[in-house]
């Protein structure tokens, strides 16, 4: 399928790493399968997007701060383009429609953080955007809450996602351009 397509790598920041007793589930697999995302995205040059998510003063993703910056190992290079936002749809009050139509881009391919919040609002906005949606089922995370393992989360948001989304795995999915 040589659809113009988009890597959208959500809200990968250190901030999110670092909460005591709140570890996100698989994190190392996580890194490496967005890692793996990252270096077939280059190979074929499609458009990597990084999502920056930007809380109030004082708060864990300040802008500026330590915890905002993007993880060291998925750093963004020259000429992906990073998308600052203020709340958990990475299109609303953002310019990310905006630059991906200027691409022509029609599908999006979508791993990060966080599962319940970032990820689900994202990939549910992308589709009243028009957007074709992938998400990488095993490359977005996120951490337990007061009522679910991070496991369990993970796992329901892949199975009620597939209604608004096509599920893949990271090894197996291929860009085409």
């Amino acid at each position: 399928m040589n659809e113009p397509t988009a890597l959208l790598i959500i809200d990968v920041q250190i901030g999110l790493f670092n909460i005591k007793d709140f570890p996100i589930f698989q994190e190392e697999q996580l890194i490496k399968n967005i890692q793996t995302l990252l270096d077939k995205a280059r190979k074929v040059k499609v458009p990597i997007f990084y999502i920056q998510h930007n809380d109030p003063k004082g708060k864990r993703l300040e802008n500026g701060t330590e915890n905002w910056k993007i993880r060291s190992e998925i750093t963004p290079r020259f000429g992906d383009i990073i998308i600052q936002k203020y709340n958990s749809d990475s299109f609303l009050g953002t310019n990310l429609d905006e630059e991906l139509h200027k691409r022509d881009i029609t599908r999006l391919v979508i791993a990060g953080l966080a599962t319940p919040m970032c990820i689900d609002t994202t990939v549910r906005s992308a589709v009243s955007h028009g957007y074709n949606v992938i998400l990488i089922q095993d490359a977005h995370s996120t951490l337990d809450s007061e009522v679910l393992k991070a496991s369990q989360i993970v796992a329901h948001h892949n199975d009620v996602l597939q209604w608004f989304s096509e599920l893949k795995k990271a090894k197996e999915f291929e860009f085409f351009q």
